[in-house]
C-alpha cells in the first residue's frame, strides 16, 4: 500500500488512528477486542467522516477536502474543532500543509511529532500512547475490552 492512502480526504492521518493501529499490529490476537480499520482509501470509503456530508468526498470526485471550492466546510469545521480539542491534531491544519509543502514533507514532520521517543514508532492520536511500548496501559480500560 502507498502510504499516502493513509491520510483521508478530510485531512485524517490513518496511520494515528487507533483502529489501524491495532490493525497493524493485530493485537486482537493479543488478546484485546477492537474493530481494525485499514483507513478510509485502501477501504473505499473515500471519508468515513466526510463523505455523508458531501458528493465531492463521497464519491470519490476530489482526493481532499482542501481541493473543493468551500473549503473547509461547516462539517470539516467541526470535526476539525473535535479533533484539535480532542486529540491535538488538525485536519485542516493537515490539508493545509500538504497543499503547501507536498505530501513527502507532511509525512516527515508527522513521524517526528508522533514519533516514540523509546521504540521510533508512531504514537496514536487518540489516547497518546505508543501501542507497541505501552499496550498494557489499555490492558484496563473498557473501550478495547482485554480478555483474560
Amino acid at each position: 500500500m502507498d502510504k499516502t492512502d493513509l491520510i483521508a480526504p478530510c485531512g485524517m492521518n490513518c496511520s494515528l488512528c487507533v483502529a489501524y493501529q491495532f490493525m497493524k499490529y493485530d493485537f486482537n490476537k493479543k488478546g484485546f477486542h477492537k474493530r481494525y480499520c485499514p483507513g478510509c482509501i485502501p477501504r473505499n470509503k473515500h471519508c468515513q467522516f466526510m463523505a455523508h456530508h458531501c458528493d465531492l468526498v463521497g464519491k470519490g470526485k476530489i482526493r481532499f477536502c482542501s481541493e473543493c471550492q468551500n473549503f473547509p466546510c461547516k462539517y470539516l469545521k467541526a470535526l476539525d474543532k473535535r479533533y484539535s480539542t480532542k486529540y491535538n491534531m488538525s485536519m485542516i491544519e493537515n490539508l493545509k500543509y500538504i497543499s503547501s509543502n507536498g505530501i513527502d514533507a507532511f509525512f516527515t514532520k508527522e513521524e517526528e511529532k508522533w514519533k516514540c521517543e523509546i521504540c521510533k514508532s508512531i504514537k496514536c492520536c487518540h489516547n497518546g500512547l505508543c501501542l507497541p511500548c505501552e499496550i498494557d496501559i489499555l490492558s484496563g480500560d473498557k473501550k478495547y475490552k482485554r480478555s483474560k
